[in-house]
């Protein structure tokens, strides 16, 4: 199988190009501290990712206060805490999986277009790509605050589509979340579903992507 006429490729961010659990766990111990709770591992925190961040401080919170009800008042004011905590940390010990950069390379000698659609907040995206000087590789990237739903609805894809100029046949998503596969199949397209990153301690092809690879660089043999 391989996918060489399409012209699209969307990427999932956290757990497909990058690894930025060190960097959400600091920001999310930071916010604990404020309350006065225990540090998470980043073991405890890796399947807490995945939905966006509040998601992410909500159930971290949860974990935290245990059989005590988290009130709105209290996630909304954490939520703030935590924003402004991962600002000041965005791109410290995030990295970038193995084979990314030369596969980027790769599919940008190709001629391929990419773009990004994540549900890491907007605003934390081209820190990031500055940080680990990718940004040129991608024509546009959309977050969890872009647009009015965000993954696995199909209404992000469908939206880079547009702005990319071509069809969902042309176009396939990859990541590492039952989001991202969820999203291509709301969207009737062809996804990769990657096998090392986050996806909540599940196993990916459980969610029947069009195809599963173990390594980044594996998509060259692919396009």
């Amino acid at each position: 199988m391989n996918f060489k006429e399409k012209e699209l490729i969307i990427f999932d961010f956290d757990g497909t190009l990058i690894n930025s659990i060190p960097d959400l766990t600091l920001a999310i111990n930071k916010m604990l501290a404020y309350y006065n709770y225990s540090p998470l591992t980043i073991e405890q925190v890796t399947p807490f990712i995945g939905n966006g961040a509040k998601p992410l401080v909500r159930r971290s919170l949860e974990h935290s206060i245990q059989n005590k009800e988290l009130s709105e008042t209290l996630l909304e004011e954490a939520f703030d805490i935590y924003l402004s905590a991962y600002k000041e940390v965005t791109c410290i010990d995030t990295f970038m999986y193995p084979g990314v950069l030369e596969t980027l390379n790769y599919l940008d000698e190709k001629g391929y277009k990419m773009a990004i659609c994540t549900n890491k907040p907007f605003d934390f995206i081209q820190p990031i790509l500055d940080k680990l000087e990718i940004r040129k590789f991608f024509k546009n990237w959309i977050g969890e605050d872009s647009l009015s739903e965000k993954k696995p609805s199909a209404l992000p894809l469908i939206h880079l589509i547009k702005e990319n100029n071509t069809s969902i046949e042309k176009t396939i998503m990859v990541g590492d979340s039952k989001n991202d596969i969820l999203a291509a199949q709301n969207a009737d397209m062809q996804s990769i579903g990657v096998s090392y990153g986050y996806n909540y301690n599940e196993n990916i092809a459980d969610y029947n992507p069009t195809i599963v690879v173990d390594s980044f660089a594996d998509l060259q043999e692919l396009f």
